[in-house]
């Protein structure tokens, strides 16, 4: 018997009907002779409820008790889920992430996965149970305490259990048919992909493509886990990600022998600018400032340094990251300020970041001119740039990112003949 781990998210799960049409998913692929392992998100927006909870009665909040706090909506959607399958003649316990095993660091809000022991798992669905998960939590060995992963850490938690239960896949349940050459929110003529490799796949989540979450990716990339996603609305196949070259489905007659030049286009809004203005122009004043951010367990995307507004001997850092990070990044900055000796710091969360994926880029010249000239037709102004091997990313304003999605994504000739459809709306 095949074993499969199904992950649904809020979106699958928003109410009881979306619960009862997953149920009756589940319990068919059990039906079709595999055992099944599903993992849930919580119920639709009950997260951003929660939080606007605790802002409401705290404008600070305890890290440990936001974690205690927001750990219980996974555990309401998989009890109603396990209930939901109960009530359609099937059998499944449902666990939380430390009753699964999923063992992490103590960060609260944003802990990572150090291990994971499956045993009470394992026990279940060889009983012939179908074992739910809450996502997005696991335990500190260290602490004993609850943590959570962070946003769209249930990805991260089916992942991590396909690993360890060594599944034969990791289906990824969304509200859209699979992975777009654009979010199809903004660009409707989108359209789905077929396979797309892991490499492919990490630099469009790390985009701020919505459907995986980055760590996810990484994940499976790492253990070799085939994920596949799919809509919880539809039984359309989806879109394969493949880990390695060697899982590439053989080409077929009449197939084209070389992969498209670009796989899709990505942007992000979560992300804000910072600019230390001002810095000394010396050597290890750089170091300095992203150790400070570094303390402040801030994680960094693009970096630009220019010379000062302020004038010779001077420099300027500019940097993006989380928004939600960036009070407690400002707050260590301003600290070291007389230490460092920068003269300000200037903040920007009205910025979006757009980019460019495709590892056919690579042998293909002149992509880096198409794009900057499309987005100069769409009269799309640049404040960063940034690349690699297989991407081009740039920020703008925050205004202008739907237009140069949209500009970008029809130079490329990526535009479709259907509209894509999007069942429930929140993207994951």
């Amino acid at each position: 018997m095949s074993l499969i781990v199904q992950k649904f998210g809020g979106s699958s799960v928003a109410d009881a009907e979306g619960i009862k049409r997953v149920a009756q998913r589940v319990v068919e692929t059990q039906s079709a002779g595999h055992r099944v392992v599903v993992v849930v998100s919580a119920m639709g927006d009950s997260t951003d409820e929660l939080l606007d909870l605790a802002a409401q009665v705290s404008p600070t909040s305890d890290a440990r008790e936001m974690d205690m706090l927001l750990s219980a909506g996974e555990r309401i959607s998989m009890a109603l889920l396990a209930m939901a399958i109960h009530g359609i003649g099937a059998s499944a316990q449902s666990f939380t992430g430390s009753q699964a095993g999923m063992i992490t660091d103590a960060i609260h809000g944003k802990a990572r996965i150090i291990d994971v022991s499956p045993h009470r798992i394992l026990t279940a669905i060889e009983k012939g149970d179908v074992a739910i998960v809450a996502g997005f939590q696991g335990m500190s060995r260290e602490s004993n305490d609850i943590t959570t992963l962070g946003r769209g850490g249930s990805d991260t938690t089916a992942v991590a259990l396909a690993a360890a239960l060594d599944a034969d896949v990791c289906e990824i349940y969304t509200d859209v048919d699979g992975v777009y050459t654009a979010d199809p929110r903004v660009v409707p003529s989108a359209q789905k992909i077929d396979t797309i490799s892991s490499e492919e796949m990490l630099e469009m989540a790390a985009s701020g493509a919505k459907i995986l979450h980055l760590r996810c990716v990484e994940y499976a990339r790492r253990f070799g886990v085939p994920l596949h996603v799919r809509s919880s609305f539809s039984h359309n196949e989806g879109t394969w990600v493949l880990p390695s070259p060697d899982d590439q489905i053989k080409i077929q007659e009449g197939e084209p022998l070389e992969q498209p030049i670009i796989s899709g286009v990505a942007h992000d809004r979560s992300e804000a600018k910072v600019t230390v203005v001002g810095v000394p122009d010396i050597p290890g004043k750089a170091a300095e400032i992203f150790g400070i951010v570094a303390g402040a367990n801030t994680n960094i995307d693009m970096i630009v340094q220019n010379a000062s507004t302020l004038g010779s001997g001077r420099t300027d850092i500019s940097f993006t990251l989380p928004i939600v990070d960036g009070a407690e990044a400002l707050a260590a900055l301003a600290e070291a300020q007389d230490r460092v000796g920068f003269e300000t710091v200037e903040y920007n969360e009205k910025i979006g970041k757009l980019s460019l994926i495709g590892a056919g880029m690579r042998s293909n010249p002149g992509v880096s001119y198409r794009f900057f000239r499309a987005l100069s037709d769409a009269g799309v102004n640049i404040d960063m740039i940034s690349t690699s091997e297989i991407r081009i990313s740039v920020v703008t304003g925050a205004d202008l990112l739907d237009d140069a999605v949209r500009a970008v994504h029809a130079a490329f000739e990526l535009d479709g003949d259907a509209t894509a459809t999007v069942y429930a709306g929140t993207g994951r």
